[in-house]
């Protein structure tokens, strides 16, 4: 609660994302379909990996839920230390770096 009795809502630490962007994006989990986490603050980096998720999963032709984690609590509860981090289904495949497109498409392709 902020002076005067207003409620203040905080965004992501790094500044550049917002609340319309995470509920236009919010994650409907579906059966038999790839779920993917972007673990960051929302960071230059974050924000490549996700791009290049994207670009991977359209070149693999693959449906997938993409669903970015800023919480610093829950990145570190995947031993991640180091941003950007890459989760796919619940298995961390990447961090502190930023994958290109086809270095995703091979993480993928073995899974």
């Amino acid at each position: 609660m902020g002076i005067f009795n207003k409620i203040f809502k905080s965004n992501c630490s790094c500044g550049s994302c917002n609340e319309k962007e995470a509920s236009e994006e919010s994650v409907i989990k579906k059966e038999g379909i790839m779920n993917i986490k972007i673990l960051g603050t929302g960071c230059k980096n974050c924000i490549n990996l996700t791009d290049n998720v994207k670009k991977a999963l359209l070149n693999l032709n693959i449906e997938a839920n993409i669903e970015k984690v800023t919480d610093m609590a829950e990145i570190s509860s995947y031993g991640i230390m180091s941003t950007p981090g890459l989760v796919i289904d619940e298995k961390v495949v990447s961090y502190g770096k930023v994958l290109k497109p086809e270095e995703i498409e091979k993480i993928i392709e073995k899974l």
